[in-house]
């Protein structure tokens, strides 16, 4: 079949709340990707980030194997030899004391919700039913209801209410917003370092610091959401490292399976993550033997292949290349690690086009808010695999 074929398949019976490139992917090998015609592309997208080690890495996929032949899922009813493995190589990593694995981001934002309102009434004696969580304009941490009901964006929230309560949203990068939105109420303030779904936003110097101390003095607990920038998506092994700020919870996923299988995580120190108790909160595939083997090895694989320090640099030289690129319809260029925005001038037109241009040249990025491209490749990524692309972005960026 042809891609024109899949294409009306797929309309026809999916669900139509995607508006993806028209391109069919069969294949994945690194930083490239195949179609169904054998057209061969570089992946500038890395599917939001979930592929940090690239595709289909031959450790992972090896460990993937091996431990489906074994067992693939216990559910939490019994214990089984990866979960506590995959504990301590985690704490290790991080430096956090605990951890609650998931499947999705999404739910793994749901859980540090929940332990955060669980915190702020049984340790900060918040009255019952009135905890409050201080999040961004702007943001974006997933699609469940709860979620959306603190979303700015109208398209996220559309006829899905009544809207869970609780939340109060203040302008992103102003930690003036957040010390005055802050009460007796507030269990938390939760907060993406970098706000990649609304453009590879990036907030001013100290802004993060600021935050931690306001959370310090106010009995608040600082969650982070990590689940795109972490993992060395940035150059570090989370995007807070950049300002050496601590979160009391980070929030992990994509990444953390390489692009194998949904695994997520909430990191905590055990003060707070003791809080839960058997029953209040789980997932019949969180934590099973084939997430737990796949994640172990993906972390393994980030730290024996320099993959944080590749990012740091190859992101760095990415973006002198991007800033150079001479264009009437660049309004600007920004990033940190290989997690880069290009927002076009609104006279541009909009930056689907630009994506849809890329992809006629061997680029698969993706536009978000309409006028920004994200290019955010597979971390493995090397000097003349950029320099490679930089020829058709050029053509491209420069296109009337």
């Amino acid at each position: 079949m042809l891609t024109k074929d899949y294409i009306e398949i797929e309309e026809k019976f999916g669900a139509h709340n995607y508006h993806p490139l028209d391109v069919v992917l069969v294949r994945g090998e690194g930083i490239w990707v195949w179609d169904v015609e054998g057209n061969r592309y570089l992946d500038f997208l890395s599917a939001y980030s979930a592929l940090n080690q690239g595709h289909a890495h031959p450790r992972i996929l090896e460990a993937m194997q091996a431990q489906a032949k074994k067992i693939t899922l216990t559910s939490r009813a019994f214990r089984n030899d990866q979960l506590p493995l995959f504990y301590q190589e985690l704490s290790q990593m991080t430096g956090y004391d605990m951890a609650l694995p998931m499947n999705s981001g999404a739910e793994a934002v749901e859980t540090a919700l929940k332990l955060a309102r669980k915190w702020a009434y049984e340790i900060k004696k918040v009255p019952r039913q009135l905890a409050e969580i201080i999040v961004a304009d702007g943001n974006f941490h997933g699609r469940t209801i709860s979620i959306v009901s603190f979303s700015s964006e109208p398209k996220y929230k559309g006829d899905f209410g009544p809207f869970t309560p609780g939340f109060i949203s203040v302008p992103y990068g102003d930690a003036e917003a957040i010390k005055k939105a802050v009460t007796g109420n507030t269990a938390a303030i939760l907060l993406e370092p970098i706000q990649g779904e609304a453009g590879v936003l990036i907030p001013p110097a100290g802004y993060l610091k600021k935050v931690a101390e306001i959370c310090r003095k106010n009995n608040v607990l600082m969650v982070v959401d990590e689940i795109q920038t972490g993992l060395g998506r940035t150059g570090k092994l989370f995007a807070v490292d950049h300002e050496d700020v601590y979160p009391d919870m980070i929030i992990i996923g994509k990444a953390l399976s390489g692009g194998f299988y949904p695994v997520s995580a909430v990191l905590a120190n055990s003060p707070i993550m003791g809080l839960f108790q058997p029953g209040e909160h789980g997932s019949t595939f969180g934590g099973n033997p084939l997430a737990c083997a796949i994640a172990r090895e993906a972390l393994k694989v980030i730290i024996d292949e320099d993959l944080i320090t590749n990012s740091a640099e190859m992101g760095e030289y990415f973006l002198e290349r991007l800033m150079e690129v001479p264009s009437k319809n660049i309004k600007e260029v920004r990033g940190r690690g290989l997690l880069i925005g290009v927002e076009l001038k609104p006279e541009a037109k909009g930056a689907r086009r630009f994506c849809e241009a890329l992809q006629k040249r061997g680029i698969l990025a993706k536009e978000t808010h309409t006028h920004t491209i994200r290019f955010a490749p597979p971390l493995t990524i090397n000097r003349e695999d950029i320099d490679w692309a930089m020829d058709p972005i050029i053509d491209v960026l420069t296109m009337d």
